[in-house]
C-alpha cells in the first residue's frame, strides 16, 4: 500500500493523467472537456489528501458520509473547496448536509427533499440538488426508477429552496463496456426527456456519472460531472 506521503507525491501527476484522458475522450466524442467537472471522492482519505488535491487546483471535493464530511469541512473551511454530498443522505442528517455541502447529489425521494426544503428555509438559502436515478436496476443501489423520476420532479418543483441542476447515476462495478455504459446511455436519455418536460423551476444541466473505473465511457455519454477517488488517490485501504 502507498503511505501518506507517496499518496501526497502522485496526485498532480495522477491528476495530469485523468485530464488528458478526458480531454482525449471529450475531443472523439466531439464535446468541449472544459464542460467537465471533476468531483474529487475522499471519502476514507485523511485532510492532507484533500489539501494535496486543493493545491493541485482541484475545487470541487465529493464526500460519500455527512458525518464525515462535516468533519473535514470544519477543519478546512466552507469556502476551501465546492462541497459535493455524493452518498446517500438520511433524513435525520440532512440538518448537517444543508449547513456544511454545496450540492447534493443524491436525492431519490420526497421525503428526502422535503427534509431538506425544511433546513434550508431555516438556514435561509437555497439547496442546488441532483436527483439520483437507479438506472441499472440494481437492488443493491439507491436511487429511484426511471418511471419515477416526473413525479418527484414535480414534487419538488412546488419546494422553493431545491434548486434541481441534473441527474446522477452510478454504474454497475464491472469492466465490461456492454454492461457499465448502458447505465450512462439511459441518465442522459433520461435527462433529455426531462428536459421537454418543462418543469417549472427544474433545470437539467448536469449528468453525474461516472468513476474511477469508467469515467471515459461517461463522458462519451454526456458527463458533466465525474466522481473520481481511487484514480487520483490511490486504492482505499
Amino acid at each position: 500500500m502507498l503511505d501518506l506521503d507517496d499518496r501526497i507525491a502522485s496526485i498532480p501527476a495522477c491528476l495530469e493523467s485523468v485530464r488528458e484522458r478526458i480531454e482525449t475522450t471529450a475531443s472523439d466524442a466531439d464535446r468541449d472537456p472544459a464542460s467537465i467537472r471533476i468531483v474529487a471522492v475522499t471519502k476514507s482519505f485523511p485532510v492532507d489528501i484533500i489539501r494535496a488535491a486543493l493545491d493541485a487546483g482541484l475545487t470541487h471535493i465529493g464526500e460519500n458520509r455527512v458525518q464525515e464530511g462535516c468533519g473535514k469541512i470544519e477543519q478546512l473551511g466552507r469556502d476551501a473547496a465546492t462541497w459535493h454530498l455524493v452518498g446517500h443522505l438520511q433524513t435525520n442528517k440532512a440538518r448537517h448536509a444543508v449547513r456544511y455541502f454545496d450540492i447534493i447529489e443524491s436525492i431519490d425521494s420526497a421525503r428526502v427533499a422535503e427534509a431538506i426544503q425544511h433546513r434550508a428555509e431555516i438556514e435561509d438559502i437555497t439547496v442546488p440538488v441532483l436527483v439520483q436515478v437507479n438506472t441499472s436496476a440494481e437492488e443493491s443501489k439507491f436511487g429511484l426508477s426511471p418511471g419515477e423520476l416526473r413525479p418527484l420532479l414535480d414534487s419538488i418543483s412546488a419546494l422553493d429552496r431545491i434548486a434541481v441542476q441534473g441527474l446522477m447515476t452510478i454504474a454497475p462495478f464491472d469492466d465490461r463496456e456492454t454492461v457499465v455504459r448502458p447505465a450512462f446511455v439511459g441518465l442522459r436519455q433520461l435527462l433529455e426527456e426531462a428536459e421537454s418536460w418543462n418543469v417549472p423551476r427544474v433545470e437539467m444541466n448536469h449528468l453525474s456519472m461516472g468513476m474511477s473505473n469508467d469515467f471515459e465511457w461517461a463522458v462519451a455519454e454526456g458527463a458533466t460531472m465525474l466522481r473520481l477517488g481511487s484514480v487520483l488517490f490511490g486504492p482505499r485501504e
